[in-house]
């Protein structure tokens, strides 16, 4: 689907950016993939890694800007919507810039890849937008919802969206893993609550989600990649097995535990072999066979959620992974 196609990805030079990248240029060899972010020391960097390949362009802009979105989706097939305001920490102190980018840059986005002619577009979602409590999640939402909802536009357009939701991203940028790797030397591991749990994916298990969206979406529904889950201690003692560990609580606006399908949306979710499709409530579209396909309904009652999941990730699985991944952890 996306060979000889043109993609935008917004916030391109994120984690998620450095390994679709590479991986949809071996798999798929597009015509091009325009990197649209705002940093441009990121693009800089970035662009040393690919300035041999004429297929990968960049483009300075912000999704607050439409007039510049709209010059940038000039000629864009596809569009992987990465860019985000996401620690949750700053949004709870910074609510004003927060909202700015995830729900108006949101806005901004659609409608420009309806008014360019786009084909698809897929948006990065995360499991903190399942039952919110602080403003990053309840920003995603909204984004999840205006992405659902800008298919039944009045207007007749030929522009499909839908979301992929998937939780915390193994060795990426400011994630725990690296963080604990950077003090293990001291002896001492923070750990926030000893019962809390996450959700662990690759960044390449999501990039295979998003390239499944674009295959199989027609318009409004959300991906959840079936993931493992582990306890914050365990990956603690993965890490620094001889290391103490101190209780300092949880942060502003954090969650005990995970929660990427919560039991209101159970009615309008369906079971595959791989991931959860949430369906949209609206147009009676969680009913429509062509977008349930060979889908199974899940249970009236069910949750997605890290604590309550039936796959774990051992210490022998973690540890296994990190020695593979080991020069890439904290970098991507």
């Amino acid at each position: 689907m996306l060979e000889n196609q043109t993609i935008l990805i917004t916030g391109g030079t994120g984690s998620f950016g450095k390994t679709f990248v590479p991986m949809t240029l071996e798999k798929y060899n597009p015509k091009k993939i325009i990197i649209f972010s705002r940093d441009e020391m990121k693009q800089w960097d970035m662009s040393m890694k690919f300035k041999e390949d004429p297929r990968v362009k960049f483009v300075i802009g912000d999704i607050r800007d439409k007039e510049r979105l709209s010059r940038a989706l000039d000629g864009v097939d596809y569009v992987v919507h990465a860019a985000a305001t996401k620690i949750v920490p700053t949004a709870e102190y910074n609510p004003f810039e927060c909202v700015k980018t995830n729900i108006n840059g949101a806005m901004n986005l659609i409608d420009a890849c309806i008014d360019s002619g786009v084909k698809r577009v897929v948006a990065l979602s995360t499991d903190k937008a399942s039952n919110p409590i602080n403003l990053y999640g309840a920003t995603k939402l909204a984004s999840d919802k205006l992405f659902v909802a800008g298919n039944s536009n009045d207007q007749e357009h030929n522009t499909t969206f839908s979301v992929v939701r998937y939780g915390n991203v193994m060795g990426s940028r400011g994630s725990v893993i690296p963080f604990f790797m950077s003090i293990r030397d001291k002896g001492i591991l923070p750990i926030t609550d000893p019962r809390m749990t996450r959700f662990m994916i690759t960044l390449e298990e999501g990039v295979k989600l998003v390239w499944h969206a674009f295959e199989d979406m027609l318009g409004g529904e959300i991906y959840v990649k079936k993931i493992p889950s582990m306890n914050i201690l365990d990956i603690a003692k993965a890490v620094s097995p001889s290391a103490e560990f101190k209780t300092i609580g949880i942060r502003p606006g954090e969650k005990l535990h995970e929660q990427m399908i919560g039991f209101e949306d159970a009615p309008n979710t369906f079971e595959y072999e791989e991931h959860f499709k949430i369906l949209p409530s609206i147009h009676n579209w969680s009913k429509d066979p062509l977008r349930i396909k060979n889908g199974t309904q899940v249970a009236p009652d069910f949750i997605y959620s890290s604590e309550s999941n039936k796959e774990w990730m051992t210490l022998e699985d973690l540890n296994a992974w990190i020695e593979e991944n080991k020069s890439k952890i904290g970098v991507i």
